[in-house]
């Protein structure tokens, strides 16, 4: 079984940036796709980026130009670096993990919070 831990969450002033990590352990395998997901309180759990492990990105709207996903496909790790944050991406953060080809149809680490704030 495929396990998730995020890490490098924290508070933050607008405009300025964070970097969060999530490494997966429990396959020895490449995951296919690995995705970072967030939040808030109230709101639906939301897209914020997805990468495959054949380099193949995408990004949800409110984020596109502002945030980059990266992956090392040998460790299983992902990153999300954040930049130009904003108070509205405040939330909490999840790494997900998708793999049919592994039997992996979903998997969720525990998360880490995200709070932009003057």
């Amino acid at each position: 079984q495929v396990q998730l831990v995020e890490s490098g969450g924290g508070w933050v002033q607008p405009g300025g940036s964070l970097r969060l990590t999530c490494a997966a352990s429990g396959t020895s395998a490449s995951i296919n796709v690995m995705a970072w997901y967030r939040q808030a309180p109230g709101k639906q759990r939301e897209l914020v980026a997805g990468i495959t492990s054949a380099g193949s990105t995408n990004y949800g709207d409110s984020v596109k130009g502002r945030f980059t996903i990266s992956r090392d496909n040998a460790k299983n790790t992902v990153w999300l670096q954040m930049n130009s944050l904003k108070p509205e991406d405040t939330a909490v953060y999840y790494c997900g993990a998708r793999d049919y080809g592994l039997g992996l149809t979903g998997s969720w680490g525990q998360g880490t919070q995200v709070t932009v704030s003057s």
